[in-house]
């Protein structure tokens, strides 16, 4: 990890110390926080997002400039004059220059090509990009549960069923020569389908012609940023008619707050939730929180029996927690309400997404031919399903006043 890197999670890790200070201090006198501290408090808690962004930017950049110097060293290594044929006539270099309609972005071995450094004066370099792992990328960044969930890959898009228990056997004390009684497993059926998301994308043929453009990264970055806000919101909150069924609409009720606070958790009822799934989820090593941001900043006030936060921060690179479980942030989530399934718990790897066939390009030079504009079609078919409803992800929901 670099100096820097180190840096700024040190200052993040000050600035929450400085955040528990001011909220100590408040708690000792038994009031709330003024308006002057409330400012400061919301300060804090935008400064220890943004240092730690910061911070895991640092981290990627430091990845990225490693794998360009073993690249780099690697072509040092062998004379390269210019593209080779089979290099010249990829299906990729074919589809941006016009010559192919479509382009199937599956995992295939990576392909060289020209970038454009982002200062002026460290010139360009030539770097070995997976386009599919690129727009993946982009795709995870807006669909937080593609991080903690199963996924799941299949070439085609027909249904898939998967056998679920439903409930489980349960023994009993026997007298001696009474009968056993019986009690068999049930069992239930889910499926996953494979629902479709696309996204148009127009770039003018300046930006394509431009070899100081990173084509590949543009387009991967925008069709993954396109595809994965919509995706990402059905993953979380979809009601499965016609799309996929969330996973907040899915999990089994934990604990319901109290009446007299309309919708609010209290440190107790997060304790509760935590222990309400049990420990083979619980202790799941992709066990995790899901809340939204606002309802997080909510949490970082809370402290358990013991007088210690329930929210720690992640040091050199370890990520957050509350509880000791990971904490995967989407704004999808509702917000904090009464009746609002504000917080979830559990294994989310219980939770299944299926991706079906590649990400899939199609390009049209006449759709927008009066405008000299290339048109590029992204379609990503996918699903979503909680396949483990007998308690691995539990929810908070708030109480009625």
């Amino acid at each position: 990890m670099s100096e820097m890197a180190k840096r700024l999670l040190e200052q993040r890790a000050n600035t929450w110390e400085a955040a528990k200070a001011l909220l100590d201090g408040a708690a000792a006198e038994d009031r709330d926080l003024t308006g002057e501290e409330s400012e400061s408090y919301a300060k804090m808690t935008g400064d220890l997002e943004s240092l730690r962004s910061r911070a895991d930017q640092f981290i990627a950049d430091e990845d990225s400039a490693k794998a360009t110097e073993e690249s780099l060293r690697a072509l040092v290594s062998r004379p390269v004059s210019g593209p080779t044929a089979d290099e010249d006539d990829s299906p990729l270099r074919k589809f941006l220059r016009g010559e192919t309609r479509s382009f199937e972005a599956l995992p295939t071995k990576a392909e060289l090509r020209d970038l454009t450094s982002k200062t002026a004066a460290s010139g360009g370099a030539t770097v070995p990009v997976s386009f599919y792992g690129s727009l993946y990328e982009h795709l995870t960044d807006n669909a937080q549960l593609l991080n903690y969930a199963t996924v799941i890959r299949t070439t085609s898009g027909e249904s898939l069923q998967f056998p679920v228990t439903t409930a489980h056997s349960t023994a009993a004390l026997v007298a001696e020569n009474a009968a056993i009684s019986e009690s068999d497993p049930t069992f239930a059926t889910r499926t996953l389908g494979a629902f479709k998301y696309g996204v148009i994308i127009q770039a003018p043929r300046e930006l394509i012609d431009d070899t100081g453009v990173d084509i590949e990264g543009y387009l991967a970055r925008r069709a993954g940023i396109a595809v994965g806000n919509n995706l990402g919101v059905d993953l979380v909150v979809g009601n499965g008619s016609s799309k996929p069924t969330g996973i907040m609409a899915s999990t089994t009720l934990g604990v319901t707050g109290a009446a007299t606070v309309a919708g609010v958790f209290t440190a107790d009822n997060l304790i509760d939730l935590y222990y309400s799934v049990i420990s083979p989820y619980r202790n799941s090593s992709s066990a995790a929180w899901l809340m939204r941001d606002a309802t997080l900043a909510t949490v970082r006030k809370l402290k358990g029996n013991s007088n210690e936060y329930l929210w720690v921060p992640g040091l050199a690179g370890a990520p957050d927690t509350i509880l000791g479980a990971s904490v995967a942030t989407d704004p999808n989530v509702v917000a904090v309400a009464a009746e609002a399934r504000s917080v979830a718990f559990g294994d989310m790897s219980a939770y299944y997404i299926r991706l079906a066939g590649g990400i899939r390009f199609e390009r049209s030079d006449e759709f927008a031919f009066n405008t000299d504009q290339a048109t590029f079609r992204c379609v990503v078919r996918a699903d979503g399903l909680l396949l483990d409803q007998t308690g691995a992800v539990k929810h908070f929901i708030g109480g009625v006043a």
